[in-house]
């Protein structure tokens, strides 16, 4: 069997960030960190306790963000860890998926500073998802 790509990150479309941030921070104990207009007002959500890479603690478990919703047809996305982006891509393509790429250049990864390469594909039922090559943390 080949090695598996774990989950390792989801994102949700929020008409009102400050909202869904509430929700979840009552419904759930989640903590929120609305970043600024340089990472386009994402909010970054901790569900789980974090080391000091920024990896989670306890197996099993993701983080995740809340993104503007700016179209009716967004949905909440999960992010897959590769060890390869761009073997990933051509393995999606051949699998009959169709690849996006990041927003900068269509059909090519975008790069997260201190996070990693990212892109994302359409799988063959119409899903979103998206890959990321993450940076090597040192230690």
């Amino acid at each position: 069997m080949s090695e598996m790509n774990p989950v390792v990150h989801f994102e949700m479309p929020a008409a009102d960030r400050s909202r869904m941030r509430k929700f979840y921070e009552s419904a759930f104990g989640w903590q929120t960190n609305q970043l600024g207009p340089e990472m386009g007002e994402y909010v970054l959500v901790t569900t789980t306790e974090t080391d000091e890479n920024r990896m989670v603690k306890k197996p099993g478990t993701i983080n995740g963000g809340f993104f503007q919703k700016t179209k009716p047809d967004q949905h909440t996305r999960i992010t897959i860890a590769v060890d390869d982006i761009r073997g990933a891509m051509k393995k999606v393509k051949n699998a009959g998926g169709k690849v996006l790429g990041g927003m900068q250049k269509p059909g090519e990864p975008d790069e997260i500073p201190g996070v990693g390469l990212y892109a994302t594909f359409i799988d063959t039922e119409g899903n979103h998802v998206s890959m990321l090559q993450p940076t090597p943390r040192n230690g």
